[in-house]
């Protein structure tokens, strides 16, 4: 018993994925998606500087 290997075997490597080049379109998408995130953390944040939105109190209905 002392040939045989025991215990958990090691994985094998896998191989390394080859990176694929972006052609124009994903460029554009990827800076178009980019620009929206930044839009959208600035308004954010302008958002935050004037508080919360507060209503006038108790919403009355029109009918009496």
């Amino acid at each position: 018993m002392s040939g045989r290997q025991g215990g958990k075997l090691k994985p094998l490597k896998a191989a390394k994925k080859e990176k694929a080049e972006d052609d124009e379109e994903t460029k554009a998408f990827k800076a178009k998606q980019k620009a929206d995130a930044a839009a959208l953390k600035a308004a954010s944040e302008q958002a935050k500087q004037k508080g919360p939105l507060i209503g006038g109190g108790i919403k009355k209905s029109g009918k009496k």
